[in-house]
């Protein structure tokens, strides 16, 4: 993940201040559990891009040995195979 579990609740914290001192949104609850909720809504977002970083680099191993010869740039399909699921599956990274 891009960012530590703390400066996401740190995140989460300041957005959801904001929110309510601007008056776009009412907590008819307790402020905590929207802050928790944010904070895992930011996670579950954060963690497709970590996701999908993994399936590519498994669709990688497929081009292991063209890679080691020095035939296929690692990053430059890894680049490749990325952007093509992305655009693929419609992801906003």
């Amino acid at each position: 993940m891009k960012l530590s579990r703390e400066r996401i609740s740190l995140l989460a914290e300041s957005l959801a201040s904001r929110l309510l001192a601007e008056g776009h949104l009412e907590v008819l609850g307790e402020k905590n559990a929207l802050v928790q909720a944010l904070n895992q809504t930011i996670t579950e977002e954060l963690m497709v891009e970590d996701r999908l970083n993994a399936e590519v680099r498994e669709l990688m191993k497929n081009y292991e040995a063209e890679i080691q010869r020095g035939g296929v740039d690692y990053q430059k399909m890894f680049t490749m195979i990325k952007s093509r699921l992305v655009k693929e599956r419609g992801l906003i990274l």
